[in-house]
């Protein structure tokens, strides 16, 4: 069965879609022509893959090729690609396929760049936090401004940032830390925070400005190489006490007399989870621990060396440094960089630099009287049938008023200038997709090759795997007119090799029924042609 799905996959994913515009036909099924320069394309691509030396022979291919067009001509025929699961499966990977081409890859390769120059350098900075609600209203954010602006000016003026943090900032960690978040890396932020502080100098104090959480200001302490990940082993004693420092103090000793660190730390280690593994913990870089493990960890000054005790607010812990981890060049990092930009915040970024893109190339035209009927409307009394206008134009589509109000129904937080602007970058987005398939071949060709993979599976499935599989007497009545072939007597010995030859013989046999079913014919002038031009080039 495996052979059966790889040949069926192969023609059915070697499907090529291409301009039918003054190309010779070279065979019809049943009315419908395949075009020299379809086949051409699907034989010059595969035949390297091609594992029978036979099919490389240009009339043995286009023989199977011909009955791949006959298998497809089945499917439409029983209409599977009107099942339901088959239309879902496919608007699955169209989904997935749009995707790609939804991304700016200029920009995101200025992303992965950015992204690896934060990922090999650390930045410390201190913030001050005011919040405000993402939908808040324009007197709460002109409040919050106002506020952040204040605490500014005092900055500038003299006071000292922990001071002014410690007092004003809605961060609640400031009251301890003045503001200070130490040391982080790319995509430890959001990344609207992350950017501001990369873009700020050392020692100066950023403008206001805005993230999902609220208004901030930064001040940039430092920006260094980054010290890579580590690997280490630690003991913890879960009491912040004196006794707590004693037990710790009276294990480091024992590690400094040569006791081994694993087996300390599965005696003594409240840390349960770790301690059966010696102490071991994950991987971690800057800004995955908190502040005082993360400092005696990164300050151990090699490889098996151990910290003096120390005290975080779970308890007392010793560290062992088992391994360094370096930033690996921008080489081996760059795919993985890329795909956490598509994973992250970031990929909102190269989405819109695609939209702003099409918005350029589009031509948009909003009808201003249909828009301004939204500014008075009451949505409770107004009728869908009583907005049938054209709202907007984009190319040669039309939307009505209607949509909008569709779209506006349950969004009654923001206003109906940012609803409609909102709006607009949903319909170019969708016209984008709707239009694609006319205007990138190559996106077209894979679509299509996925639409008639899949109707070949299920095709295949019907006619040959479950009759196969079901049909226990045919098999054992094809094994017995066959058994020449074959070098033992009895089938079970080797079933599957029957079942494969089986299906084989009833694939043939379902084929020579389908030529009978509908009419192939083959333009003999231009299959020499084709056959002439082929020889002059060997």
């Amino acid at each position: 069965m495996k052979t059966r799905i790889v040949t069926i996959f192969f023609f059915a994913f070697s499907m090529a879609i291409c301009s039918q515009k003054n190309t010779d036909v070279l065979f019809e099924v049943e009315g419908t022509p395949v075009f020299v320069s379809e086949f051409k394309k699907v034989y010059e691509k595969n035949i390297e893959l091609v594992a029978d030396e036979r099919q490389k022979e240009l009339k043995n291919y286009l023989e199977l090729y011909i009955n791949y067009k006959l298998k497809l001509k089945q499917a439409y025929h029983l209409k599977l690609d009107t099942i339901k699961a088959y239309k879902r499966e496919v608007e699955t990977y169209k989904t997935q396929l749009i995707s790609s081409y939804l991304q700016d890859t200029s920009f995101l390769a200025t992303q992965v760049k950015e992204a690896y120059f934060r990922t090999k350098h650390q930045i410390r900075a201190r913030h001050i936090l005011i919040k405000l609600n993402a939908n808040a209203s324009p007197q709460d954010t002109l409040k919050a401004y106002q506020k952040i602006i204040k605490a500014r000016n005092e900055i500038i003026s003299g006071k000292p940032f922990a001071r002014v943090a410690s007092i004003i900032s809605d961060d609640r960690s400031a009251k301890n830390n003045g503001g200070d978040l130490g040391y982080f890396t790319a995509f430890k932020m959001v990344y609207s925070f992350e950017n501001k502080v990369y873009q700020t100098k050392i020692g100066e104090i950023s403008m206001p400005f805005r993230t999902r959480f609220g208004y901030h200001i930064a001040k940039v302490i430092d920006l260094k190489v980054s010290k890579g990940e580590l690997e280490v082993a630690h003991i913890l004693i879960a009491d912040t006490t004196v006794k707590g420092k004693y037990k710790i103090d009276s294990i480091y000793d024992r590690l400094q007399k040569g006791d081994h660190f694993n087996a300390l730390a599965k005696l003594y280690s409240n840390d349960r989870e770790s301690a059966k593994k010696g102490g071991r913990l994950p991987k971690f870089g800057i800004g995955m621990m908190v502040k005082p493990f993360e400092e005696a960890a990164f300050s151990i000054p090699k490889e098996a060396a151990l910290s003096k005790p120390f005290k975080t607010r779970y308890g007392w812990h010793l560290i062992k440094l088992l391994k360094r981890h370096p930033v690996k060049p921008f080489s081996e990092l760059k795919a993985q960089l890329a795909h956490k930009i598509k994973n992250s915040d970031r990929a909102r970024l190269s989405d819109l630099a695609v939209l702003n893109r099409l918005k350029s190339e589009y031509k948009i035209v909003v009808n201003k009287p249909s828009k301004a009927v939204f500014l008075t409307l009451n949505r409770a009394a107004v009728s869908r049938e009583s907005l049938q206008n054209i709202l907007l134009t984009i190319q040669h589509k039309k939307i009505k008023q209607v949509q909008f109000f569709d779209y506006i129904k349950n969004r009654k937080k923001k206003s109906i200038e940012l609803l409609f602007n909102d709006f607009v970058d949903q319909e170019v987005v969708a016209y984008f997709k709707e239009s694609l398939i006319h205007t990138n071949p190559v996106y077209a060709a894979a679509l299509k090759e996925y639409e008639e993979g899949l109707l070949l599976f299920e095709l295949m499935q019907q006619k040959i795997w479950n009759k196969s599989m079901n049909d226990s007497l045919g098999l054992k009545a094809f094994f017995v007119k066959n058994k020449t072939r074959y070098s033992f007597n009895d089938l079970s010995k080797n079933k599957g090799a029957v079942m494969d030859d089986y299906q084989t013989y009833l694939e043939d046999e379902w084929v020579q029924a389908l030529k009978r079913r509908y009419t192939v014919k083959i333009r003999k002038r231009t299959v020499d042609k084709l056959l002439k031009s082929y020889l002059k080039n060997d």
